[in-house]
C-alpha cells in the first residue's frame, strides 16, 4: 500500500502546495481521496497514474471538488472508457452532478454518483473501506481502508519433509482445509500454516477538529492522514473554522495508537517545510512527519 500526496494546501494553494488530494495505490488498486482544483496536473507530475475507478469526498468545500470537472476531460481526452464513481455525504447528486458536465461537455465514460453515510462499510473483497465522521462545518467524512486478516504462513520445507506433493494440496491446506494424502494420512492446516497475519489500517481524516469518533476509527492505524491547518498559537482561529492544530493532530494519533502521523492541509501561512508545525507535533507524537506535494509514503505489513 502507497500513498502519495497531490495536494497538502488548505484553502488557499502556494507556490509549493496543491489544494487537497491524494492517492492510495494498494495491490494495483487506485483510490483518491479528494480532489481539488488542477489535481490532474499533479497526477501528471507525480506519476500517479489515471486509473483511478473511486474518488472519495470528504466534504464539499470548493477546494476538495472542483478538480473533478479537469480531471474527468482529461480522462475523456486519454480516451478513456472504463466508468469511474464518486463518493461523498449527503447531498452527493447535488454537489457533485454539475461538476461532471461543466463546461458543456459530458464524459465519453460512464460517471456514477454514490451517497454515503457515516457508519457505512463498503466490503472490497479483501480490504473494507470505513466511513467515519469529521468534525468539520457541515458534514464531513473521515475514512479508513481497513484489510482483512491475511492466511497465515505455509511451510513449504515441512510439507515437503511429510511427502505432501506440491501443488493444489498445498492451495487447499494453505486456504484451511484438510487433505486426504495417497497413503491415508490426513494432514490438517494447523500442521503447516501459522496463525494469521493482521491486515493493514490507513484512516484519512478529512477537514475536523479533535475528534473522539475519529481516534476510534484510527485505532491501531498503521498511518493516520490528519489534517493541521494551524498551530497552537492559532488555536482559537482553529476552533472556529473547524480545523486542527498540529498538536491536536499529534493528539489524537497518541491516544489511538497509530503507528505513524502524517499532517496535511497546512494553511498557506507556513512554508513548505513547516518546522513549528513538526515541532509541536513531535512534541507530542514523536513518529511526526508533515506531507508535502508529491511525498511518497509506503505502509508496510508488520512484522509477525
Amino acid at each position: 500500500m502507497q500513498v502519495t500526496f497531490l495536494g497538502t494546501s488548505a484553502a488557499l494553494p502556494t507556490v509549493d502546495r496543491n489544494v487537497s488530494s491524494l492517492m492510495v495505490q494498494r495491490e494495483g488498486e487506485l483510490l483518491m481521496f479528494d480532489c481539488g482544483e488542477g489535481t490532474q496536473r499533479q497526477m501528471m507530475r507525480y506519476t500517479s497514474g489515471f486509473g483511478v475507478e473511486d474518488i472519495f469526498i470528504t466534504h464539499y468545500h470548493s477546494d476538495h471538488i472542483l478538480g473533478i470537472p479537469g480531471l474527468l476531460r482529461t480522462m475523456g481526452l486519454q480516451g478513456r472508457t472504463a466508468p469511474i464513481r464518486l463518493h461523498g455525504p449527503r447531498g452527493a447528486q447535488r454537489q457533485l452532478g454539475p461538476l461532471i458536465t461543466l463546461g458543456m461537455e459530458w464524459p465519453k465514460f460512464p460517471v456514477e454518483i454514490v451517497e454515503l453515510r457515516v457508519d457505512e462499510i463498503l466490503n472490497r473483497g479483501d480490504y473494507d473501506i470505513v466511513v467515519g465522521e469529521a468534525k468539520h462545518k457541515g458534514e464531513c467524512f473521515s475514512y479508513a481502508i481497513v484489510e482483512h486478516d491475511r492466511l497465515g504462513r505455509f511451510d513449504p520445507e515441512r510439507a515437503r519433509e511429510m511427502g505432501i506433493p506440491e501443488g493444489p494440496m498445498w492451495g487447499k491446506i494453505h486456504k484451511g482445509e484438510s487433505v486426504t494424502l495417497g497413503d491415508g494420512r490426513v494432514v490438517t492446516p494447523a500442521e503447516l500454516v501459522g496463525s494469521p497475519r493482521s491486515g493493514r489500517r490507513l484512516v484519512i481524516s478529512g477537514d475536523t477538529g479533535p475528534s473522539p469518533s475519529l481516534a476510534e476509527l484510527a485505532r491501531g492505524a498503521d498511518l493516520l492522514i490528519h489534517e493541521a491547518t494551524f498551530g497552537s498559537d492559532e488555536a482559537e482561529r482553529a476552533r472556529e473554522t473547524g480545523h486542527s492544530t498540529a498538536a491536536e493532530a499529534a493528539g489524537v494519533a497518541r491516544d489511538a495508537g497509530v503507528r505513524r502521523l502524517a499532517l496535511t492541509h497546512i494553511s498557506a501561512r507556513y512554508t513548505r517545510e513547516a518546522p513549528e508545525l513538526m515541532a509541536e507535533a513531535r512534541a507530542v507524537f514523536e513518529s511526526t512527519d508533515i506531507a508535502r506535494d508529491g511525498m511518497v509514503v509506503d505502509v508496510p505489513y508488520r512484522s509477525p
